[in-house]
């Protein structure tokens, strides 16, 4: 009797043991649970105190397409000044892209920058226009360019292709035999006239292919 009545008890004990050990974790995930709600109070009123969301509330980043439209917009309104305030632009055919140019050439430049424009158009009607490498250019199709700007630090280099077959010659010379620049400083003249009767003659000439 005494040794069935061991054989039948040893599974309870072993029961009661491991039913036992259940109950102790109880209290380390209630104490965890305490916590976390505890901190979530203590960022609840500090948010009541201060008006401001805390760190934890805040997004890190905007959205996918949110953020690329963001820098886009950004960069539309704010284009990049290279060396000398050269307005970074990039390459394209037509007057949008000169007009992005000039548009972005800062301080006094950008008035200036706009008489030129505006004479070769009324001085050749037919002048295809485009921005490659930073430079408005102006020409004709099919006989290439005659006619590039580009800002420097103290003034504005308009460039003649054939500058050494125009009538007067433009006063600055170049590395390039056949090519001749126009500095426009701020605060000094702008023969229009002159500028013009060049436009005319060098839309004439052959022009540079690039």
């Amino acid at each position: 009797m005494t040794a069935k009545t061991s054989r039948t008890s040893a599974p309870a004990v072993v029961k009661k043991t491991a039913s036992a050990g259940k109950p102790a974790a109880k209290p380390a995930r209630a104490g965890q649970i305490a916590a976390r709600k505890s901190a979530t109070k203590k960022t609840s009123a500090k948010q009541a105190r201060t008006g401001k969301p805390t760190a934890r509330m805040v997004s890190a980043k905007p959205a996918g397409p949110a953020r690329t439209a963001a820098a886009r917009s950004v960069a539309a309104k704010a284009p990049v000044l290279l060396s000398g305030g050269n307005p970074q632009i990039a390459k394209g055919e037509g007057d949008a892209p000169v007009q992005a140019y000039i548009a972005a050439m800062p301080d006094w430049k950008r008035a200036m920058g706009q008489r030129p424009d505006a004479l070769i158009v009324e001085a050749v009607p037919n002048v295809h226009k485009a921005v490659k490498w930073n430079s408005p250019l102006y020409g004709i199709r099919g006989q290439g360019w005659f006619l590039s700007f580009h800002c420097f630090d103290r003034y504005i280099k308009l460039a003649f292709f054939r500058g050494a077959s125009l009538r007067p010659m433009p006063p600055e010379p170049s590395k390039t035999a056949h090519t001749r620049y126009l500095h426009v400083y701020e605060n000094e003249s702008f023969d229009e006239a002159q500028f013009v009767a060049w436009a005319k003659q060098a839309s004439r000439l052959p022009g540079e292919r690039m």
